[in-house]
Formats: C-alpha cells, sequence, structure tokens
C-alpha cells in the first residue's frame, strides 16, 4: 500500500499504521508566556463535528462556557489532499477569518508549513495566523488557562488532585483506543491489522471491567478523561467497527461501555454537539484508500443512544458541585435528522 495522507497527520504505510504527532505546540495561557495571552475574542477555534480530535474541543468549551469569548468557525466534514474548507458557509467562507481553506490561517504564521492541515486549530483573529492545532494541549488549557472566562458553575474537567491518574488512563485510552481504531483501519498488512485489533479489543474489554463499578473514568464526575474516550465510542458503531474492520463487536455489544457512552450521550455538552451523519460522510467519503465508492452507509439506527443507562445506579454527578451548561447557542446547534430522535 502506498503511503497517504490521512486525517489529521496520519498516515498509511506498510505494516503498521503511524501518526504525525508533530504538532505547532504554541500554547495560549493566562500569563502569556508564548506571546499569546488568554483574552475574549483575540481567538477562534476551527473544528468540524466529523472528526473525534475536534470535537473534544467542542465539548469542553461547551462545558466549560466559554462559548461567548472564543467564536467558533465550523469546515465541512469532508476535505481534499489541501485542506479542511469552510464548505458549510455563505459562499463557502468563514464570516470572522475570510478565508476559504483553513491552509490558508497556517500558511499566514508558516509559508513553508510541511504537514497535514489539522483540526482542531486556534486562529488568532488579528492576524489570521494559526496559533495551535495541538489537540491534547489546547482541552487542557481551557480548563486551567481560561479560568478566567469559564461560565459560573463550570465543572473541574482537569482537578489537580486527579490529574496523574487522568494522565494515566488518558495514555492508554489514547495509544490503545483513539489510535487504535485507525491502527486497525488504516493497517498496511495482515499482520499489523491482526495486532492492532488484539490491542484494541484487550483495552475495550479493560475499559468495560474499569466501569462495572464506577461511573466515570476518573473520580465521581465527568473529566477530561471521559471526553476523551467518548469520541471514539461514538463513532464506533457508525464508523470504527465496518469501515475500520474493528468487528469483534459492536459498542452495543458492550453492556458497560454501552450504557455508559449512552450516560454521557445524555449529558448535555456531549450528546448535543455529536453529529452523526458529518461523522459518516467524513469516514467514508475521504478514505478513499478504503473506501473507493464512496457510498456512505445508512444505518446504524441511533434511537438506542436515548434509551436509559442506568448509570445513576453507580452514585457520582456529571458536573460535581457545577451545573450542567444550558443549550447550545441557535448557530452551533446540530442540524435536525443529524441525531437519534
Amino acid at each position: 500500500m502506498t503511503t497517504s495522507e490521512s486525517e489529521n497527520g496520519a498516515y498509511v504505510e506498510p505494516g503498521e499504521f503511524k501518526r504525525d504527532t508533530n504538532y505547532i505546540t504554541t500554547r495560549i495561557t493566562a500569563d502569556g508566556r508564548d506571546g499569546y495571552r488568554v483574552e475574549p475574542g483575540r481567538y477562534r477555534l476551527v473544528a468540524t463535528r466529523a472528526c473525534p480530535w475536534a470535537n473534544r474541543t467542542l465539548i469542553v468549551r461547551r462545558l466549560l462556557g466559554l462559548e461567548s469569548v472564543l467564536s467558533l468557525g465550523l469546515c465541512g466534514p469532508t476535505h481534499d489532499k489541501r485542506s479542511w474548507t469552510f464548505d458549510l458557509d455563505p459562499g463557502e467562507v468563514d464570516p470572522v477569518l475570510g478565508i476559504h481553506f483553513l491552509r490558508d490561517a497556517y500558511l499566514a504564521r508558516y509559508p513553508d508549513y510541511p504537514r497535514g492541515i489539522t483540526v482542531p486549530a486556534i486562529v488568532e483573529v488579528a492576524t489570521g495566523q494559526v496559533v495551535t492545532n495541538d489537540y491534547a494541549q489546547m482541552t487542557l488549557d481551557f480548563s486551567t488557562e481560561w479560568t478566567e472566562y469559564q461560565r459560573a458553575g463550570a465543572p473541574q474537567l482537569y482537578p489537580k488532585d486527579l490529574r496523574e491518574e487522568i494522565d494515566l488512563v488518558n495514555r492508554r485510552v489514547y495509544t490503545e483506543v483513539n489510535n487504535g481504531v485507525y491502527r486497525c483501519g488504516f493497517a498496511g498488512d495482515q499482520t499489523a491489522y491482526d495486532a492492532a485489533y488484539d490491542r484494541l479489543f484487550t483495552a475495550l474489554d479493560w475499559l468495560e471491567e474499569r466501569l462495572s463499578t464506577q461511573r466515570y473514568l476518573v473520580g465521581d464526575t465527568i473529566t477530561e478523561a471521559d471526553v476523551r474516550l467518548f469520541t471514539t465510542l461514538a463513532r464506533f458503531d457508525p464508523v470504527y467497527h465496518g469501515h475500520f474492520k474493528c468487528n469483534r463487536q459492536k459498542l452495543d455489544e458492550f453492556p458497560v461501555l454501552w450504557a455508559y457512552a449512552r450516560d454521557l450521550y445524555q449529558t448535555p455538552g456531549f450528546g448535543d454537539t455529536t453529529d452523526f451523519t458529518q461523522i459518516k460522510e467524513h469516514y467514508y467519503i475521504v478514505h478513499t484508500d478504503i473506501n473507493p465508492t464512496r457510498i456512505v452507509p445508512k444505518g446504524p439506527n441511533l434511537a438506542g443512544w436515548l434509551t436509559p443507562h442506568g448509570r445513576e445506579a453507580l452514585g457520582g454527578n456529571p458536573f460535581g458541585e457545577g451545573t450542567p451548561p444550558p443549550p447550545p447557542p441557535v448557530a452551533e446547534r446540530v442540524p435536525t435528522g443529524h441525531q437519534p430522535a
């Protein structure tokens, strides 16, 4: 199989799948130590509902109530080799940044930028330059550096006393699950696929056991760890089970994980940022190496996401001493028909 660029700096290579993890690591902080201070209105988050890595930022931004200080530009679910594009906007141009290709924001800062154009990205509005695309650090900074502008009642997604355990869980979830589904889907030979498949389901079995006695991954409230796992689980049956050959069993055949995923989906901030139509369109249309016909499947039936989950019996409270976020702004609501009715 020839090398070809996939999503978010990922590449298909002969043998084991490799992901390019060299992101722009500039940080936006309360003290501005990298030259970019947290300021309302200064930056624009560019994301897409289709991508799991970008979906994390949509969830955290909403949970913390940062909508009024960090504006949002949404790219469509598909892209070509050049860039993600703002094809959902009138004229296919972002109304704030004035660009069609997200690539333009990267090139504005790095004229010879050599890597893939990835989402999420944060762009400085005044200069039109990308500041960072380091998605893992981005959401942690929303929790720790943007505290002055978080809503009243915002949850503690990265509490100091749980950070060590959250980091440990996140490392395993990232390597074995978030990235594990990609190792299956983009494996270049049978041996690599078999190994990736075994690693993925070993980790899912571990999560099934861990979550059988506790409502959330770390502590008794939602944390960054739950956000990171959720975006992969939400895509499992619509995409990864078939498209990426992760087919030992579907998510809805894991009694505990399926209940856990439904619990989160029904929590404000999770389900209301999840767009199943765009998720399917992205994977089945963009990944032509895997799906050359670009046919997007009609299923699966999504109604189960709204059924009772019973996880309340384990105790815990999703927001701890905080409160749920209000409904999303009208302009940011998932289109009708893109979610279970």
